[in-house]
C-alpha cells in the first residue's frame, strides 16, 4: 500500500542491533549486488551494521508499502543515491547512519537528504572547518564558546550532508559552495547557495536529535512539510516481527 499523498515526513531512528536468528533471516532478503558489498568489507561488525541497516530499510519499505522486504528492488541514481526501481512510485527515502544508528527518512514527491552523527571531541575542528566549511561558517563556529561548538559543528556538518545527499550529486558539491545556519539553538536554515540568497531559500532544513548523543539533520528543496519523529526502535523489533504501526496514510 502507497502512502496515501501526505506531505509528512517520517524518521525513523533505529539502533542496528540484533540476534543471530534475526540476523540470519534478513541475510536472505539481501539482493546479489547487496549481498556482494556486504562480502567486501574488511571488518564484520562493519558488515553486520550494513546487512542490517539494509534489512531495516527494506522491513521499512515493506511496511509502508505494504510488500515482503526481500520484494523491494532499487535502482542507483548516477552517484548511488537508491530509489526503488519501481518509476512509478511517489515514495522517496534516503537512509543514514553513525556506528550502530541509523535513520530512515521517506516522503512522497520530494527528495530528500538526512545525515546523522554521534557528538563527540573533534581535536583538529579549527582545521576542518577551515577547509571545509564557508567562511562565514568557520568564523562563527570558532567565535562560539568552546563548549557549543561540537554541538555547532555538528549542526553544520550533518545539514551540509543532507543537502548533499538529497541532490545526489556526492563529493562533486563543495561543503564549501553553500552555507548554513549552525549555532545551538537557532533556527536551521540555509543562507546561501552557490552565492544567490534566494536560491537557498527553496531549501528547508530540519534538525532532530534521533538519540541522546547523537545529531540529525534533515534537506529537502519545497516548502516546510510536516515532520514526524518516530520513537527509537532496535532491529530486533522490526526483523523479529514484532508489530509495528507504520502510518502508511502519512
Amino acid at each position: 500500500m502507497e502512502l496515501a499523498g501526505s506531505r509528512e515526513i517520517q524518521v525513523w531512528a533505529v539502533e542496528l542491533q540484533a540476534s543471530e536468528s534475526s540476523f540470519s533471516r534478513c541475510c536472505a532478503w539481501l539482493s546479489g549486488d547487496e549481498q556482494v558489498r556486504a562480502a567486501r568489507f574488511h571488518f564484520d561488525q562493519h558488515a553486520r551494521a550494513y546487512v542490517l541497516g539494509r534489512a531495516v530499510l527494506r522491513a521499512l519499505l515493506g511496511g509502508i508499502l505494504g510488500l515482503p522486504p526481500a520484494g523491494i528492488q532499487f535502482c542507483y541514481g548516477p552517484k548511488g543515491k537508491p530509489a526503488l526501481a519501481d518509476s512509478g512510485s511517489l515514495l522517496r527515502f534516503n537512509t543514514s547512519n553513525s556506528g550502530n544508528l541509523a535513520v530512515y527518512a521517506f516522503t512522497e514527491g520530494c527528495e530528500l537528504g538526512i545525515d546523522v552523527e554521534a557528538l563527540r571531541p573533534i581535536p583538529d575542528m579549527e582545521q576542518i572547518a577551515a577547509r571545509f566549511f564557508a567562511p562565514e561558517e568557520a568564523a562563527e563556529l570558532m567565535a562560539l564558546a568552546e563548549p557549543d561548538r561540537p554541538q555547532a559543528f555538528f549542526n553544520c556538518w550533518t545539514r551540509k550532508e543532507a543537502y548533499i545527499k538529497a541532490v545526489g550529486d556526492g563529493l562533486s558539491v563543495q561543503l564549501a559552495s553553500f552555507r548554513v545556519t549552525l549555532r545551538p539553538g537557532a533556527r536551521p536554515e540555509m543562507l546561501d547557495l552557490k552565492g544567490s540568497a534566494g536560491a537557498a531559500q527553496a531549501w528547508t532544513l530540519e534538525h532532530f536529535v534521533p538519540a541522546d548523543g547523537f545529531v540529525g539533520a534533515l534537506a529537502y528543496r519545497d516548502q516546510r512539510r510536516p515532520l514526524r519523529i518516530r520513537p527509537l526502535l532496535t532491529a530486533e523489533a522490526l526483523l523479529g516481527g514484532e508489530s509495528i504501526d507504520f502510518y502508511r496514510a502519512v
